[in-house]
């Protein structure tokens, strides 16, 4: 089974995560950012990975480091859980439209970790919430979890869209991209024979 669970304390914040990568997508998600669980809501229920998400963070402060430290901690459990991702898809690309946004995810399970980030939002804030944050978790996401991630909005100007849009399709990419494949379930995919 290719679960995961792993706890991170810093003097800014306090997390524990658990995953399943072949779950259904049930979730438990508790941050203390209310929009931040929104989108690991969605992150969760489109990707079928279960998930428990616990923070305790400086929100006093702001919300920066329980959002980065998030990601560094979701992308580290996803990184143990896939061991040797023998048998893993590794690439995929997901369109997501929602309402007028259009946006692409495009990943590789490589172990080799890179950001392409091509999203513009029109606003600095969603309610509260700092729209530069998504870059945030994007970035120690993908970091963490040896993936390289190219993130892109088309189009949008709905901000919540273009973050949901943008989760969404995390979400399916990653989804297709840790699957098993059933004609290649006993080989790393790779010519190197190891990722």
């Amino acid at each position: 089974m290719r679960t995961a669970s792993l706890e991170r304390k810093t003097n800014e914040t306090d997390i524990a995560v658990e995953l399943n990568l072949d779950g259904t997508g049930t979730h438990e998600i508790a941050t203390g950012v209310g929009f931040f669980d929104h989108m690991l809501d969605q992150l969760a229920r489109h990707s079928l990975i279960d998930m428990t998400v616990r923070a305790k963070g400086d929100l006093h402060i702001d919300d920066h480091h329980t959002v980065e430290d998030v990601g560094i901690a979701l992308g580290q459990a996803v990184k143990k859980a896939l061991g040797d991702k023998m048998g893993i898809a590794r690439y995929a690309s997901s369109d997501l439209p929602m309402d007028g946004t259009l946006s692409r995810v495009a990943l590789d399970v490589s172990g080799r970790a890179f950001l392409v980030w091509r999203v513009a939002f029109t606003s600095p804030k969603i309610g509260a919430f700092d729209t530069e944050l998504v870059r945030e978790f994007f970035q120690a996401f993908a970091t963490n979890a040896g993936i390289t991630l190219h993130a892109e909005c088309f189009y949008g100007d709905n901000n919540h869209h273009i973050a949901e849009s943008l989760f969404k399709a995390l979400a399916r990419a990653l989804r297709q991209a840790i699957e098993i494949d059933p004609r290649a379930k006993d080989a790393v995919p790779s010519t190197k024979g190891v990722l």
